[in-house]
């Protein structure tokens, strides 16, 4: 078939992420792919036993899909689509990009009813399946991490396939002390803010349900976090890229959102999509020892080494604190020594200090012992 990685990368999706068993059905949702990384999960799938469904779909085709959609149609999308999800034990997503900014021009409107029509959908895969999400390298995310095609490719799949095994022993202490945590204080250039993850729990991310992978995640509860926190990486969201975002919050809320270059009225009518997207649903850590650097995706950007997430919208269900929304929109600050620095308290512990695990047991988690 070729290139040996796509078959690595396929064993991995099957066996280790989804943990696929003999006779349960894996939908292979692939967007933007090459034909034989679409053969080689086939041949993952039932080498183990499984019977594989297939989705293939275009960047192109679903931009026009969205662009023209209306009630109608996206109640008929979902409740297929629904249908279809709930004959599946398991879901692997691989998305291309020949073109990052393919939806920019889909009105604000369709975007909102799909995607809140649709949640439902999105709603089942995560709380009811297993499942694995992850891009594909493309020469416009090469472009993005000022990165050569080959060049990227060879770090893309370094990254994806590396040894999980390790990361999952070395983030259980960190699972610990975020169960164990009440009030989380993080400082930072513009940033200073507080909140508590009291009973909420934490979830280590360790190569099941996104690759690449590296981070642990736990949930603001509702009405807790105040002051104010700057995020230093662009994020693209929608199809439209954002820099410089600042969110200001009181008893839980964001009662100001600004950013840099001008895109204030679109941030403000993401997070005016529905009540929801005003409150946080997500705060993680991240700590992939191989990506250092933003490429504006967020299945690498979250889990850059020495960075937080802090996540506007829908909370997850397992360590979530009640919160819905059409939206889930991880924003990221990276606070090793060269991005400004920070710190990370959990109640009167320091964690992490610019982006450096700082406890004993902890450490195992930095850069150097996770390589």
């Amino acid at each position: 078939m070729g290139d040996p990685r796509y078959g690595k990368l396929a064993k991995l999706l099957v066996e280790y992420s989804c943990a696929l068993e003999k006779g349960e059905v894996a939908l292979l949702d692939l967007m933007d792919v090459p034909d034989v990384m679409a053969v080689e999960l086939i041949r993952a799938v039932r080498k183990v036993g499984g019977v594989p469904l297939v989705d293939v779909r275009h960047s192109r085709v679903v931009r026009e899909i969205q662009r023209g959609t209306n009630e109608p149609h996206a109640r008929l999308l979902r409740d297929i689509e629904l249908a279809r999800m709930k004959k599946v034990h398991a879901y692997v997503a691989i998305r291309g990009a020949h073109n990052a900014s393919e939806s920019s021009d889909v009105p604000s409107a369709e975007q909102k009813l799909y995607a809140k029509t649709l949640r439902p959908v999105l709603d089942h895969r995560i709380n009811k399946t297993k499942w694995c999400v992850l891009r594909w390298p493309t020469p416009s995310m090469a472009q993005s991490a000022n990165m050569s095609t080959e060049a990227f490719e060879d770090f893309y799949f370094d990254v994806c396939t590396m040894d999980y095994a390790r990361m999952a022993k070395a983030v259980l202490p960190l699972k610990k002390r975020m169960e164990e945590a009440d009030r989380v204080r993080i400082v930072g250039p513009g940033t200073e803010l507080t909140f508590s993850i009291r009973g909420i729990g934490a979830k280590p991310c360790e190569g099941l349900r996104n690759i690449p992978d590296g981070e642990c995640f736990s949930c603001p509860t509702l009405k807790s976090s105040n002051g104010v926190i700057t995020f230093n990486t662009p994020t693209l969201y929608a199809g439209t890229k954002f820099e410089g975002i600042r969110l200001e919050l009181k008893d839980g809320r964001i009662v100001k959102a600004t950013c840099a270059g001008g895109g204030e009225k679109r941030l403000n009518e993401i997070l005016d999509t529905d009540p929801g997207a005003r409150f946080i649903g997500e705060f993680s850590l991240g700590f992939n020892p191989y990506i250092l650097s933003p490429m504006c995706d967020i299945l690498f950007d979250e889990k850059i080494a020495g960075s937080l997430h802090y996540t506007p919208g829908q909370a997850y269900e397992d360590t979530g604190n009640g919160n819905k929304s059409a939206v889930h929109w991880d924003m990221v600050l990276i606070q090793r020594e060269e991005w400004g620095g920070g710190e990370v308290w959990f109640d009167d512990t320091l964690i992490r200090k610019d982006g450096l695990f700082v406890p004993k047991d902890l450490k195992g988690l930095n850069p150097d012992k996770l390589r």
